[in-house]
């Protein structure tokens, strides 16, 4: 049986022991509910080598998303 985590982001990477580690994070709202604080919940550690595999999946699928006009690719800042 598969098991499924949910996470509202990475909070931090960082690269120790030669493994790339992921500080997965939830939201948890403040008291007054105005605000949101990113709490670590889980990490994943990952060779480099997965990572950049990983990477290049997410790439790819980004990709995807842009090309069915679900995302837009933000455009570089003019200089003037």
């Amino acid at each position: 049986m598969s098991q499924e985590l949910y996470t509202d982001g990475i909070g931090n990477i960082h690269l120790t022991g030669g493994m790339v580690r992921l500080d997965l994070v939830s939201l948890q709202p403040s008291e007054d509910g105005k605000n949101v604080t990113p709490e670590k919940i889980q990490r994943l550690v990952m060779s480099p080598d997965a990572f950049l595999q990983t990477f290049g999946v997410m790439q790819q699928f980004t990709n995807k998303l842009v090309e069915a006009g679900l995302l837009k690719k933000n455009e570089p800042a003019k200089t003037s």
